[in-house]
């Protein structure tokens, strides 16, 4: 059974910062004792699951909400890149979660513009870089918080206990 024994853990970070805190967490729990996750109705879900209930349905709620950004993605990209996560090794969220509503809507991009999905340092390929940004979207559980707030503050850190 998994009990969450730490809240709010924060960012990933880049590769090896993510590296340093795994290995740190195999050698206090052993190596897949221990998870990152959310818990959602009571329950802590890995971030597998999260990625899915929470970030892929926040962009998906967006688009259904707002389908002139949909349009617009559609139009003008033919690629999308995540410049923060490129420039910082981070993990990269939203252009999977994009790129899976368009699978699964049977959308393809058919522009000619490589199209930042938020931004680094202040810089975005486009305006609507800036709207597509988790920084910007509503989280589909939570709407008082941005999905960034959300995926941030809400993570926490599980083990494996048996009962």
């Amino acid at each position: 059974m998994w009990t969450v024994i730490e809240r709010k853990i924060g960012r990933a970070g880049s590769i090896k910062q993510r590296q340093a805190r795994q290995r740190e967490w195999d050698k206090k729990y052993g190596e897949g004792n221990w998870d990152t996750g959310y818990i959602l109705d009571g329950v802590f879900i890995d971030q597998e699951e999260a990625f899915e209930k929470i970030y892929y349905q926040s962009y998906a709620s967006h688009f259904q909400n707002h389908p002139e950004d949909l349009v617009e993605l559609v139009r003008t990209a033919k690629k999308l890149r995540n410049p923060h996560a490129e420039a910082t090794t981070g993990v990269d969220l939203q252009v999977p979660a994009v790129m899976e509503y368009l699978k699964r809507n049977q959308l393809q991009l058919s522009g000619t513009e490589i199209v930042d999905i938020g931004s680094w340092q202040g810089q975005a390929s486009h305006v609507i870089s800036i709207r597509l940004s988790p920084l910007h979207i509503q989280c589909s559980l939570s709407p008082t918080l941005t999905l960034e707030q959300f995926w941030q503050e809400k993570k926490c850190l599980a083990v494996w206990k048996e009962e």
